[in-house]
């Protein structure tokens, strides 16, 4: 992976330097259970090229939105299956601390602050 910015995600989880739980991944895409998470079962999904946010995504990259949504889809019907409630978002400007595109999915009791 060559990417000309570095972030916690492309830096950490993406290089494999730091260990997590993986949840699913293909090709484009790659979902991990938070290891500091905010609600009872929480999933952090990324795309692995480097997209800084939801904002600076090109039209080059409607496809691996496409399947990041489906993706978040799926983890969200599993959440909805298996616990009767699911949340799902991504951070924009300030409250974005990982300058790396990532969405939230979260289910079950908040576990500490925002």
């Amino acid at each position: 992976m060559s990417n000309a910015v570095c972030d916690f995600y492309c830096e950490k989880i993406l290089s494999g330097l730091l260990d997590v739980p993986v949840y699913f991944e293909k090709e484009r895409v790659f979902a991990f259970h938070h290891t500091n998470p905010l609600w009872e079962h929480h999933v952090v999904l990324l795309p692995k090229k480097h997209v800084e946010s939801l904002l600076t995504l090109g039209e080059e990259d409607n496809d691996l939105l496409l399947e990041l949504m489906r993706t978040a889809k799926m983890i969200a019907g599993d959440f909805m299956a298996r616990f009767g409630a699911a949340r799902i978002y991504t951070n924009l400007g300030d409250y974005q601390s990982s300058k790396h595109l990532h969405w939230h999915i979260g289910s079950g009791t908040q576990l500490r602050p925002y």
